[in-house]
């Protein structure tokens, strides 16, 4: 059975077939590089890396763009993510862009931090410069997305283009507006902000469900009344706002060479998708994905802009939206003390490894609910697993592969991305494995392919990563040999010591192992 995908724009599970055979084109919005990016961001995040590496896995049974079966398996995916470092305002339900844009948000708060010395550890950053902090967000961003192995960063190690920035495309964005108002897209208004008008394309709404009458009511998203006379429809959106004060602006005339009716200011959120997916990806791409506050208006948006640019019946064939990600059973809040960034969670103890699995097990289309114990029982699966592939590993028995569960793995991952589905056969056969072979080595670690989780690196956790694993490791060896010349007394102070280092050891027939103290 080939891969079946709940597509937003259609509200159906459908089968996924590629505008090019053996490749899919694959554009994902990514963070606004303002803070740490926070879980439930990473929610979104990696199951759109877990539905890469599904696509790519020689188990995922590869279709021709006319349906038809292929005997290879697995595709070749171009995947892309934005970092946006300007144009994403605070109000993103707003039709016309309210409040200040995120960047301008970040300058205050750092400001304010500098003043009663408290910005975030390592930064040196002047809080008056944008593109710093961009910067900043930004390499801390691609730190985390690589701790948590997600493979469009460790791609754009080798090809930056597959992490763009609205900023290095300002010509393009331009561009594209002018192009929009000349074939009749969008116009200037007089308070020299250029609108996309939505009225000129009548599948406006239609990936969110919005009607322009239930928008003009105010139900579909709201609008700011003092910009309201100079709109055609309210749910008229920006595109490019005249601003000669914003802290990151550009003189479109100058940027072009030639003189246009924009004047010195800054683009909207919803163009740079637009214009960083057909630069690297073409007019029309597979798979577009984001959480599923990006639904209206942003990603609604961007198919009103990049159709009406291109005159294509699509943008993105098919529209890929995880649900929210609540912890504890309730949303997300810094003042509720619920409000968790990766970092956060490595340092009171828990591993890259755990944390992956334990925000790409619930079913994406599913509310989330991210727990301490949540995360405990992830980290044990994640232990189980490693004891099996140790053990595997070591055997002298070459095995043959079990095509019958690689069958029932690959059947539940292709019924709509059912991660939970998967790692139910995933466990079901080991557990039934009482002496794993080196065959079943290689197949978990064909299962993990998709899901991420083994290859991370065991024992980073703690202050964000695995520099003291060294020692740790040091110490227990120092334990193990006193243990064996029955200096029980060392041993047991070593082991005091390693308590005090907030780190578990386990002794079983494997050896010792260890892990941290964590708790959320």
């Amino acid at each position: 059975m080939p891969l079946q995908i709940h597509n937003t724009l259609t509200g159906q599970v459908e089968t996924f077939t590629p505008l090019e055979s053996g490749k899919v084109s694959f554009y994902t919005c990514g963070p606004t590089v303002y803070d740490y990016a926070h879980i439930g961001n990473f929610r979104s995040f990696l199951a759109a890396d877990v539905l890469r590496r599904w696509l790519e896995s020689p188990l995922c049974e590869r279709v021709s763009p006319d349906g038809a079966t292929e005997d290879a398996g697995g595709y070749d995916v171009t995947h892309v993510m934005n970092l946006t470092d300007v144009g994403h305002m605070t109000d993103d339900a707003a039709a016309d862009g309210g409040g200040e844009d995120k960047m301008d948000a970040a300058r205050k708060r750092l400001l304010d931090a500098k003043k009663s010395g408290a910005l975030p550890p390592g930064a040196n950053i002047d809080p008056n410069d944008p593109y710093a902090i961009a910067e900043f967000y930004a390499d801390a961003f691609v730190t985390d997305a690589r701790t948590l192995g997600m493979k469009v960063v460790e791609d754009a190690e080798q090809d930056p283009s597959l992490l763009p920035r609205p900023t290095h495309v300002i010509r393009d964005m331009l561009e594209m507006i002018l192009e929009l108002i000349e074939n009749g897209h969008a116009y200037v208004a007089s308070d020299g902000v250029a609108y996309f008008d939505v009225q000129s394309f009548p599948d406006y709404g239609k990936l969110s469900g919005n009607t322009l009458d239930k928008i003009r009511a105010g139900a579909g998203g709201r609008v700011a009344d003092a910009n309201q006379a100079v709109k055609k429809h309210p749910a008229d959106f920006m595109l490019w706002k005249p601003d000669p004060t914003h802290s990151m602006r550009w003189n479109p005339s100058e940027v072009l060479g030639r003189d246009v009716p924009l004047k010195e200011g800054y683009p909207g959120w919803h163009i740079e998708c637009s214009v960083m997916a057909r630069n690297r990806l073409g007019d029309v791409i597979d798979l577009h994905s984001g959480g599923e506050d990006n639904i209206f208006p942003h990603h609604e948006c961007e198919i009103a802009q990049s159709r009406g640019a291109t005159g294509a019946q699509f943008f993105a064939r098919y529209w890929f939206h995880p649900r929210h990600l609540f912890v504890e059973g309730e949303k997300m809040s810094k003042s509720k003390g619920n409000f968790f960034t990766i970092r956060d969670l490595m340092a009171k103890g828990f591993e890259p490894a755990a944390i992956r699995l334990e925000l790409i097990k619930t079913h994406y289309r599913s509310n989330a609910n991210f727990t301490e114990q949540g995360l405990k029982d992830s980290t044990r699966m994640v232990e189980r697993w490693r004891r099996f592939i140790e053990a595997a590993d070591t055997s002298n028995d070459a095995g043959a592969r079990n095509d019958a569960v690689a069958a029932n793995y690959a059947r539940a991952m292709n019924d709509d991305l059912n991660i939970a589905g998967a790692i139910g056969v995933l466990n079901q056969w080991i557990g039934a494995v009482s002496a794993p072979t080196k065959a079943d080595a290689a197949l978990l670690r064909e299962f993990d392919g998709a899901l991420g989780v083994l290859e991370l690196k065991a024992g980073a956790t703690a202050g964000g990563s695995s520099d003291d694993a060294a020692e740790i490791e040091s110490l227990i060896a120092e334990r193990n040999a006193a243990r064996k010349d029955k200096d029980f007394a060392r041993a047991d102070t070593v082991r005091d010591q390693l308590a005090a280092m907030g780190i578990e050891i386990k002794d079983g027939p494997e050896g010792t192992t260890w892990t941290r103290k964590a708790a959320l």
